[in-house]
């Protein structure tokens, strides 16, 4: 900046005194000018030199030298003011492509408000242990992980997720540092130190980002050499078929070009900030070139596939006791569990709105089962030997035991005062977002997608078949997961992704890593190239499109700042570009390179606008589709058990579900085709996918009215024996129809509720 200063006043000085008729002191000026940029130039590339680093400095170097031999004082300080302003076009264009990442450090928060007894106290965030109380003030940055411990919060996490809408928390609910309190003032129970909470190890990666510097770069100074070369010879050729070394210095001076020096790092830089502003944090320009130009896509399955996060997905009943009832005391008991199924059954319970009570004399077997008094009865909750261990070995029992095998879930036993009253069936489910995040990876260029994991293959196919990979891995172990990594690049550049301690050395050793949704200091994202903070898919997705458009923008500042430059070069060489209308053109090319650089900040049609009233819509129609989900899971509960029931009980259960089917069901399935359908379709334009959900509402209301006649049809006293088989035909396949649709659905509304 005081080079460019000084190369200025320089100018402007040797102009006044043009003006002024002092035409000697103006070209001391300019030629002061020119040597004052000359000396620290030739110096830096000297030292360059010396690391074997050869760049298109050198000639400019060249063309100053040339100016002040053959008195073209003028020409040289323009072009000590075409480099000096470049460095300084360039200082600005790296400082706008990191304001983003400059904006998570700048955040950081330094001071804690520690609480102890009812003295509050600040203190500096590295002196907050675990165990701490912390109160958070609105608008404060959270300073480190913790659980909020009484009350409601709410946060901002846009700067980790890149997700503007608030996040609501309860009490008992884990909170990651680096959110911003965006209501009233609350207290967390500190779980991680600041050091080790997730806004310090996203400090990391940001700080590793700008520390690292990309191979693409290093491919940029080879066009540099070559450029060089070019540029001598054409100076050469121009001296001796003009007769004049002016025809060489013009030559010289507009191929003194900054695009092969800045278009690269300031395009890279610009797509590392842009990803950094939509929750994905990239380790430099290297990453994200390399991301765009990955051919092969390795997934590891659990938490990233699919959610991690276990799910009921059916609740089946022995005896007479409702599916709810069953759900209300298996939660009730549950509420004082450890076990990771402990949330997914309590989150039922939720859907369905039962309210479980609290247990007593309870006790806990680890990874066994638990077991409590709730209402006056003794409920136990956990495996068959621990919940019902005399229960013989039914039809029913093998039956779910073949389902759980078949489908990768998982039974969790229910039993009332020893005897087994229902089982729960959990299951993680599928990102509903995958299998259209996998086939828009495809059409972005990956070739292959394969699955990785150390499921058995009856539960990794499943899932492998139901996202569309071409191959799954399965049974394998961190060790064997680097062997199939090695295995897998010789089909191209291979992108890994994973989300645990186990992926970190595949994706170290991957041509690009990526972890999703980590949190916090993990291996994974320490091992990574790319974190996704949003724990969704489609981050994948949108980093490998700004990595595609960053690197295109990169080539074609650099092939177009090359190809004006040389158009230049050649009207020079023949005499029609003087050295100081040449200098002038030169700035011009720069200063346009520079500016299409910095198009990777934006634009490209990447990020399509998605419509507040349609992401409303989505999301509240997913939320009627939770709601719904146990009514539909009962469909083939109750078909499975009804020879079990005494007629006027299976007639009630009957006519209950019909009358959901009728109230709750079809109006939300009428609500989606008139209201967000036409929304959907007219969004998504050619890739409309409403027609084909259309026909499957027509023959789900199709199955609710033949099931409907056939409850209507029933004597007083229940189903006869000759009923059955039609009734549970019916309820089978509202129970198909019912299953793939919303499933459908799902992944459609995941698009818009991101």
């Amino acid at each position: 900046m005081t080079l460019l200063a000084l190369a200025l006043m320089g100018l402007a000085a040797g102009g006044v005194l043009h003006v002024a008729h002092a035409s000697d002191a103006a070209r001391w000026a300019w030629a002061a000018t020119t040597a004052v940029v000359l000396l620290p130039t030739l110096v830096s590339i000297i030292k360059g030199l010396l690391r074997r680093e050869t760049g298109v400095d050198l000639i400019a170097v060249l063309a100053m030298v040339g100016a002040l031999a053959l008195g073209e004082y003028l020409a040289g300080a323009i072009i000590s003011v075409m480099l000096t302003g470049g460095a300084a076009l360039e200082r600005f264009a790296v400082a706008r492509a990191r304001r983003e990442l400059s904006a998570l450090l700048k955040r950081a928060p330094r001071v804690a408000h520690r609480r102890v007894g009812a003295d509050i106290s600040d203190v500096d965030v590295a002196e907050v242990g675990l165990g701490d109380f912390l109160v958070i003030k609105p608008g404060e940055v959270v300073p480190a992980d913790g659980i909020l411990s009484s009350g409601s919060a709410v946060l901002d996490e846009s700067a980790l997720t890149g997700e503007s809408k608030p996040v609501q928390l309860d009490a008992g609910t884990p909170v990651r540092s680096g959110g911003t309190n965006a209501g009233g003032p609350f207290e967390l129970r500190v779980t991680a130190s600041a050091a080790e909470s997730t806004y310090a190890g996203i400090i990391r990666l940001v700080k590793a980002a700008e520390e690292s510097k990309a191979p693409f770069i290093r491919l940029a100074d080879r066009y540099a050499l070559g450029f060089f070369g070019l540029t001598l010879a054409l100076s050469g050729f121009a001296w001796f078929a003009g007769g004049s070394p002016s025809r060489a210095l013009a030559v010289l001076v507009v191929a003194t070009p900054c695009p092969l020096i800045l278009a690269a790092p300031a395009a890279l830089l610009a797509g590392v900030s842009r990803a950094a502003k939509h929750g994905i944090i990239v380790k430099g320009g290297g990453p994200l070139e390399t991301l765009a130009r990955a051919k092969v896509l390795l997934l590891d399955k659990t938490g990233t596939v699919t959610s991690a996060r276990p799910q009921v997905v059916a609740v089946e009943t022995f005896g007479p006791m409702s599916s709810d009832d069953v759900v209300r005391h298996a939660a009730s008991v549950e509420q004082l569990s450890v076990h990771p199924f402990a949330p997914a059954i309590l989150a039922e319970a939720r859907s369905r709105s039962v309210e479980p009570s609290f247990p007593a004399d309870v006790r806990e077997q680890m990874g066994t089962g638990i077991e409590g008094t709730v209402d006056g009865r003794r409920v136990a909750v956990g495996q068959l030997a621990f919940a019902a261990p005399d229960t013989p070995r039914t039809p029913e029992l093998r039956s779910i035991k073949m389902r759980t095998a078949v489908e990768g879930s998982s039974s969790v036993y229910v039993s009332i005062n020893g005897s087994l009253a229902g089982v729960l069936l959990i299951q993680d489910p599928i990102r509903p977002e995958a299998p259209r995040a996998l086939r828009s990876l495809r059409a972005a260029g990956v070739q292959r997608i394969h699955m990785v994991t150390g499921d058995h293959p009856d539960v990794a196919e499943l899932v492998g078949d139901a996202v569309g990979v071409d191959r799954v891995f399965t049974e394998r172990t961190p060790e064997e997961k680097v062997e199939v990594i090695k295995v897998v690049r010789a089909e191209g550049i291979t992108a890994m992704v994973g989300d645990g301690i186990n992926d970190a050395p595949a994706l170290a050793l991957a041509d690009i890593g990526v972890a999703m949704g980590a949190r916090g200091a993990t291996a994974a994202s320490e091992a990574a190239d790319v974190v996704l903070t949003a724990d969704r898919l489609e981050g994948l997705l949108l980093a490998t499109r700004i990595a595609q458009h960053t690197r295109r923008i990169a080539l074609e500042s650099i092939f177009v700042g090359m190809g004006l430059s040389l158009v230049a070069m050649l009207f020079a060489a023949a005499g029609y570009i003087t050295p100081v209308a040449g200098a002038i053109l030169q700035e011009g090319i720069d200063v346009l390179v520079i500016l299409n650089a910095l198009r990777a900040l934006g634009g490209g049609g990447l990020i399509t606008p998605k419509r507040p009233e349609v992401k409303g819509l989505a999301q509240r129609l997913a939320s009627a589709h939770r709601s719904l989900r146990p009514h539909v899971s009962e469909l083939a509960a109750l078909a499975a058990r009804l020879d079990s029931l005494e007629p006027s009980d299976a007639r009630a259960q009957l006519e209950r579900l019909h009358e959901m089917l009728e109230t709750k069901l079809w109006p939300h399935e009428r609500e989606e085709q008139q209201t967000a359908y036409p929304l959907l379709g007219k969004m998504l334009k050619d890739e409309d996918p409403t027609g084909p959900l259309i026909q499957t509402h027509h023959e789900i209301h199709r199955l609710a009215r033949l099931f409907g006649r056939l409850v209507s049809q029933l004597p007083p006293e229940g189903p006869r024996a000759e009923d059955l088989r039609d009734l549970r035909r019916a309820l089978y396949g509202l129970h198909a129809i019912l299953t793939l649709h919303f499933a459908q659905e799902e992944e459609l509304y995941s698009l818009f509720e991101a």
